[in-house]
Order: C-alpha cells, then structure tokens, then sequence
C-alpha cells in the first residue's frame, strides 16, 4: 500500500463526509429548494456509512498525514460516539425543521461539515491537527446555532455562542504557541519528551490556556457561561447535537493531549481538571433546582455531567480513562433519550418545552411517561440503571488512586441532582394531566424506546461497551 493510499485508508469516515458535505452543498443549490428533505436523507445515510467504515480491520495504530493525525482504536470508539450522536440529532431534526419551516438543504450539510471537523479533533496528534479540527467543527456549530433566522432566542444564542467561541479559540491558541515556545515542537510525543522532568512556568501557563479552550468546547466551569442560553434559544434538534457529539470530540481530545503529550507533568494537570470538575458537578447539581425549561434544565444537567466524567480522567490511569470512555457512552445514550422525549412534547402545532407540560403524562401516554422516567432516573444515577454505573466506573478509579474525597464530594453532589430529576418524574406520575401531546413520527419514539432499553438493559449485558472502553484505553497508553 502507497503512502497516498494508507493514508486515505485510514481516514475513510472523514473523507466521505467532507466529500458529501460538498456534493449536497451543490446538489441543493442546483435544486433551489425543491425536496430539501432528500439532502436531509442523505446526510443521513453518509453518516451511517462512516460509521460502518470504522469497523473495517485495519491496523491497530497508524500515524497518517506526516504524523498530524493518529488512527487507533481509542480514535475508533470516540469516532462512533460522535458519528451515533450526530446521525441521531440528525434524524430528530427531520419533523421538528419541517414544522418550522426551517429545514433548508444548509442544515444537515453543517451537520456533516461539523461532524468532519469533530472526527479531525479526535484523530488529532499534533497542535496544528488540533486546531484544524476544532475550528472546523466550530465554525459551523456558530452558524448552527443561530440556524432559525427568524427567531430572536435563536440569534441570540449564536451571537453568544460565537462571540464566546472565539475568545475560547483565542486562549486554545495562545496556549498552544506557549507551549510550542518552550517544548520547540508541536507533535503531542515530541511535547512530551521535551518537557519531561522540565516543567517550567511558561508550560504550565500554556498548560492552563490549552485546557481553557477545551473546557469551553465541554461546557465546564467556569467556561460554561454560554451553555444554559444556547441550550435554551437554539432550535431543540441543534440542542440535542451540541448535548451529544462535540462533547464526545471535546473529551477525546482532552484525553488524548493530557495522556499522550504532558504524562511529565500530572501534579499541574491534576490541579486544574479537579478544580473545573468539582465546579462542574456543584454548578451542575444546585444550578438546575430551580429551572422549569427542560432545555436549560439539561444545560446545566450536561455541566454536571462532564463533571462528574473528569473524575475518571484525575488518576491519569488507564482504568480511569476506561471509566471516562464508559460514562460518555451512557451519557450519549442518556442524552439522545431525553432530547427524544423533549421533541415528542408537541401540542398541536406548537412545541413546549417546561416541566409543568409534563404534568399527569402517564395517564395520557403510559409508554412515554415511563420511558422518560427511566431516563431521569438513569441521569440521576440510580441503580440499577445504566446512569449508576457510568458514574461507578468513574469513581472507582479515583478513589483506588487515593482521591477519595473527591470521589465522596461526587456521590454528595449526585444526591443533589437527584432532586430535579424526580421532581419531573413525580410531575409526570402525581400531578393533574395538562393537555395531551400530539403523535409524532416513529423515528422520534423509536429513538427514546431504544435508548431507554439500552440504559434498563445495560447492568444485563454490559459487555459489548466495556470490552470496546477497555480496548480503546489500552491504545491511548
């Protein structure tokens, strides 16, 4: 096999959407708005294929593109979590644009486009990849954002999405020149060796910056400011894409460049992934106590999720980095579910999204209501639903790293989040029916029943997922 040839080999998935992106792009502009639903079909379907190419054996890791890019397998399994995300906001935007009438031919050619730079992020080994990938992904998350033109929230949850996008951008640049400054180099390897028994305080201060605008993609605090108004303003499909697949690009990436490029300096790391994580769970666990908009519900929802994902990435071990690869798989799950729900939450032509429009759901559509509850329940980590064992996996590996309390402050902080999740399912069991959601389209349900089966089911067969976070794992050490 040719260099050429090995490289396009190992970059299959990335390709095929770059290049679909570019033939819808022209196929809907030659169409001029005529069944701007078949480009929607489409994307969908090059999604699918991208995600059947990353099961193809091929070798175990391979550096392509003059070493600015890695496949392995720890690649693979993000690379699946993000493609799953995105197929499926893409899927649940289909009836939600059409009523609308939003669902212009330039939505799901963004979502290809953003899912591209996404699977860039993830395969990233050097600084250059890195930022190639993230502001690919970035710059048309912007546009996505504010898709709805004609709606005020909307724009404005773009606006602040792209103003603040740019200033994290900013720091993740600035961070990574210092960091090239000192260690001459921009391969995560070559980092590595460099500063190794070096730390100096220009490292750490690029260290910091580089983790800032990182955080922001993950929606940690205190870089999560924008996270409750996008969530909230942008259309509910868009929410459930930003919910789902840049936050699994997001932590690869983070992963990848703590492990792989400053293993000589963990004591710095550690500091500041404990600080952004103890934050992210307090925020995310009492922040959402008073909110009635699901949607900014699971803004902050989300922020305590990450949270509580970066306790496994403390230890720097390889069973804390299978913890983190399980979690963001059931969050994945979780969240796909719950966004399911929030989009069969239709009345007549109008969408609701607020706790109260929940009210008394199982006596008017018994399978949502409890199909929903077992969500809510599984995000609040009860067992034995999928939820409880994200976060066990995740704990374990700190607390067998000497970070008990950081493990006990976790489970406090779970209790509390407790709270707004059962208060929706007592809304949903105890309170007077409120008016009765209109049917929606299979794909919409199908999506919730099969995430909800996944997160009752997962503590039966647990298998497939471990053994795939186990794998992926090994590669990243």
């Amino acid at each position: 096999m040719t260099p050429i040839s090995f490289a396009l080999a190992h970059t299959l998935p990335e390709l095929i959407l770059a290049g679909g992106a570019l033939v819808l792009l022209m196929l809907g502009a030659f169409r001029a708005g005529k069944g701007d639903w078949i480009i929607s079909e489409l994307a969908i379907g090059l999604l699918g294929i991208a995600l059947l190419t990353l099961f193809f054996p091929l070798e175990g890791k391979a550096l392509i593109w003059d070493g600015a890019f890695i496949d392995d397998t720890f690649g693979r399994f993000m690379k699946g979590l993000a493609l799953m995300g995105a197929l499926v906001s893409l899927l649940l935007s289909r009836e939600y644009m059409a009523r609308e009438k939003i669902d212009q031919f330039e939505f799901p050619v963004l979502i290809l486009l953003a899912t591209t730079g996404m699977l860039m992020l993830i395969s990233a080994q050097n600084l250059i990849g890195l930022y190639l990938g993230l502001e690919l992904m970035s710059l048309a998350l912007y546009v996505v954002a504010a898709f709805h033109r004609d709606n005020v929230r909307a724009s404005e949850a773009g606006l602040k999405y792209f103003v603040l996008g740019a200033l994290s951008s900013g720091m993740l640049l600035y961070g990574s020149s210092l960091i090239y400054g000192f260690a001459g180099t921009v391969s995560f390897t070559g980092i590595a060796d460099a500063i190794h028994g070096n730390v100096s305080i220009g490292v750490v201060f690029g260290l910091v910056f580089l983790l800032a605008g990182l955080a922001f993609k993950m929606s940690m605090v205190p870089f999560h400011m924008w996270t409750p108004d996008v969530y909230e303003g942008a259309p509910t499909p868009v929410t459930a894409f930003f919910a789902s697949a840049p936050k699994m690009a997001a932590v690869a990436i983070t992963l990848r460049i703590i492990i792989t490029a400053f293993p000589g300096v963990t004591p710095q790391w550690q500091q500041i992934v404990v600080f952004m994580s103890l934050l992210s769970m307090a925020l995310g666990s009492f922040a959402a106590i008073g909110q009635t908009n699901l949607k900014r519900l699971m803004a902050y929802s989300s922020i305590g999720h990450m949270g509580f994902a970066m306790v496994g990435l403390v230890p720097g071990t390889e069973q804390g980095i299978r913890g983190v690869l399980i979690y963001m798989a059931i969050y994945l799950t979780m969240t796909l579910g719950a966004f399911a729900a929030l989009l069969s939450m239709r009345v007549g032509e109008r969408y609701v999204e607020t706790i109260p429009d929940l009210a008394g759901l199982s006596r008017t559509n018994g399978s949502m209501a409890f199909f929903l509850a077992m969500t809510m329940f599984s995000l609040a980590g009860i067992p034995p639903l999928a939820g409880f064992f994200a976060k066990l996996y995740v704990f374990q590996p700190a607390i067998d790293a000497g970070f008990y309390w950081l493990a006990t402050i976790g489970v406090l902080l779970s209790v509390v989040s407790t709270f707004y999740y059962l208060r929706i399912v007592k809304v949903i069991y105890f309170d007077a029916p409120a008016e009765a959601f209109s049917p929606v389209k299979r794909e919409v349900t199908g999506v919730l029943w099969v995430a909800s089966f996944g997160i009752l089911l997962f503590w039966v067969y647990p298998a497939p997922v471990l053994t795939a976070a186990t794998n992926a794992a090994k590669s990243l050490f």
